[in-house]
């Protein structure tokens, strides 16, 4: 063999070990990278080490999903408890959930199918009585949770944070949009005294007849919005009552929550059944017609998702539009859908979500 073969021979070898070694080396690095753990404090005051960068995600908490999408992450939710039968508006804004494994119940995971989507996260709701099977499997828990726009705020900061930073820069300004228009409203509700705020029951399911009281988001929307809760001696959510309590109670606004509803062919939730109903004829609300379908979007307007920030709007309108006259809702639901669901939403759509509509 020739000095100049065994020169080239020799030089192809050490360029490929050279290539093979870095390649090894951007391998460690990459994993080096996935390994890397920070520390979250979550709503149930535990600290939880969970990888720096999160690409596969398990969320429990049907509300949360709709937070994901909103701080860009909806991509990254492959095990879901939100099917589309019950969240049609949120497989519409982020069609990624339609790739996502449905491995949740309320109160049930399939752990089987959920190792198989490799999350490098779940997420559930405080207290959820499956934390303890998830934690067993080694999978970081984030438990999250919320009672008031106070508690909102350090969820979705949370979320953002363990997202990484466009996340939560997207969190800070949807948190800012909040806040704005939480200190517009209150600009104007805060000043009615107790006396003046009408009585507002709020009814989360029809049979069993199930209300939320105080101690919850939604006793504080009603109070931004300058309402009163009318169950001010029940604490908590989906509690149930007697008819004979909200004849007592006889609130002057009564709003139903849309999936508390059947629902006509067309997609209308209907409130004849209290309406036209002669037991609740005696009540103030139902006399005098004000008896509303609440809003339900990429998840319900009234509980825990990110469209609370619209929720106080649309309550402060239908309790007081002579007083906020200025607010389109349907504009700014479309606003809102266009800056922090990254979806157009047409004028149709936005008033089908405000009237409690699935999509046609």
């Amino acid at each position: 063999m020739s000095y100049k073969s065994v020169y080239r021979n020799s030089f192809i070898l050490v360029t490929l070990l050279l290539l093979i070694l870095t390649l090894a080396g951007c391998g460690s690095e990459q994993t080096a990278a996935k390994q890397e753990k920070v520390v979250i404090t979550d709503s149930a005051k535990a600290k939880i080490a969970i990888p720096a960068k999160i690409e596969s995600i398990a969320d429990a908490w049907p509300a949360h999903n709709e937070v994901l999408t909103m701080l860009g992450a909806g991509d990254k939710i492959k095990a879901t408890v939100d099917i589309k039968g019950a969240r049609p508006w949120l497989y519409i804004v982020n069609p990624a959930m339609n790739d996502a494994q449905i491995v949740f119940t309320p109160q049930d995971v399939n752990i089987e199918e959920l190792m198989k989507t490799k999350p490098d996260i779940v997420f559930i709701s405080k207290n959820n009585v499956i934390a303890t099977r998830l934690k067993a499997i080694g999978i970081p828990v984030v438990q999250l949770f919320f009672t008031d726009f106070a508690g909102l705020k350090d969820c979705f900061r949370t979320t953002g944070t363990i997202l990484g930073p466009e996340a939560k820069a997207k969190a800070d300004a949807y948190i800012a949009y909040l806040d704005e228009k939480m200190a517009k409203i209150k600009a104007v509700t805060d000043p009615i005294s107790q006396e003046q705020r009408p009585k507002v029951l709020h009814i989360n399911s029809w049979n069993p007849l199930l209300i939320d009281g105080t101690n919850t988001i939604i006793d504080n929307w009603i109070e931004v919005a300058g309402g009163t809760n009318a169950a001010l001696d029940v604490k908590g959510n989906m509690k149930p009552v007697t008819m004979e309590q909200v004849m007592v109670w006889n609130p002057d606004v009564i709003i139903v929550s849309s999936n508390a509803l059947p629902i006509e062919p067309d997609g209308t939730r209907n409130i004849h059944m209290i309406m036209d109903n002669p037991v609740w004829q005696g009540i103030k609300a139902v006399q005098n017609k004000k008896v509303y379908v609440n809003p339900d979007g990429a998840f319900l307007w009234d509980r825990y998702g990110a469209e609370e920030a619209l929720q106080i709007q649309w309550a402060a309108k239908t309790l007081y539009p002579e007083k906020f006259q200025d607010i389109d809702i349907v504009k700014e639901t479309r606003y809102f859908y266009k800056i922090f669901m990254n979806y157009d939403l047409s004028e149709a759509e936005a008033n089908r979500i405000i009237s409690g509509k699935n999509p046609e």
